[in-house]
């Protein structure tokens, strides 16, 4: 017997994917957040893998023509529209996340790590978990399958590494570079897609409003570069005593001839530019 084509579809799972606005590396334009596109990416898979499956994708902040330009990058991944809960710049957005999250009732709720603006403290995951009071996954890698209320995920550890674990749905899973790769927006789906608009309750971010937030500079150089070609000689050459080639001790000097002989070795070390 043949099963029925619309219990089958009924097996499928509500999966909320959480959206934020990226920043190009290079050029700080607005654009989608690598990681939450590989978020919708993995929702994207659940609903090939497991027919019925239903995707609203979720955006809280200001709506202007940069961020609805990013926005669209995401609904280009093949989404016909998406919720966004309106809210005036520098508004905390765990508040209405959590409200619409209540009221909705996913059962699965992606995000990822970090965001590429603002504070990017990746807390946010964990703020809503704390809220919800659902489980929360880090650093999940894919979904393997959803049966019977519960999911199975596989998490990427260090080096490599992965582990297997089962959770009970509703729960929030967070993705990183370890999630499959998203793949490329499409222009012409992307323009005819529609956003549904709510209003909602803003608090302003008290604590956002009193960082000064400026560009990140580029890391120093390092004093010491081991270039060896085998694991035997990066060993040798971290075991080994130094020789002190072209080095100073200084012994009985006074505080400014020694912060003198610091200043000095950092600039003809590049340290100091």
């Amino acid at each position: 017997m043949q099963p029925d084509l619309h219990q089958k579809q009924q097996q499928g799972i509500d999966v909320a994917v959480l959206v934020s606005i990226g920043r190009h590396p290079t050029t700080g334009r607005a654009r989608r957040a690598e990681q939450d596109a590989r978020g919708l990416e993995l929702a994207l898979a659940i609903e090939a893998e497991l027919p019925g499956t239903r995707i609203s994708m979720l955006h809280a902040g200001s709506q202007d023509d940069s961020s609805e330009a990013a926005l669209r990058g995401y609904l280009g991944m093949g989404l016909e529209s998406m919720t966004l809960l309106e809210q005036p710049e520098g508004s905390d957005a765990i508040l209405p996340l959590v409200e619409h999250l209540a009221a909705t009732s996913p059962q699965l709720v992606i995000t990822g790590a970090r965001a590429e603006r603002g504070e990017g403290s990746g807390l946010l995951p964990y703020a809503l978990a704390e809220h919800l009071g659902w489980p929360l996954v880090n650093s999940l890698a894919s979904v393997e399958k959803v049966e019977n209320g519960v999911v199975t995920l596989l998490q990427a550890l260090p080096r490599g590494q992965r582990r297997r674990l089962k959770v009970r749905l509703p729960a929030i899973i967070s993705v990183d570079e370890a999630a499959p790769v998203a793949r490329q927006s499409a222009f012409g789906p992307a323009r005819r897609a529609t956003f549904a608009i709510t209003t909602t309750t803003s608090e302003a971010d008290s604590e956002l409003a009193q960082w000064h937030l400026a560009p990140a500079r580029k890391r120093p150089k390092r004093l010491k570069i081991v270039k060896a070609a085998s694991a035997r000689d990066r060993f040798k050459a971290a075991a080994s005593k130094s020789e002190g080639k072209g080095g100073q001790v200084l012994t009985d000097v006074t505080p400014e001839q020694g912060a003198e002989a610091i200043y000095k070795l950092l600039k003809e070390e590049d340290v100091l530019r």
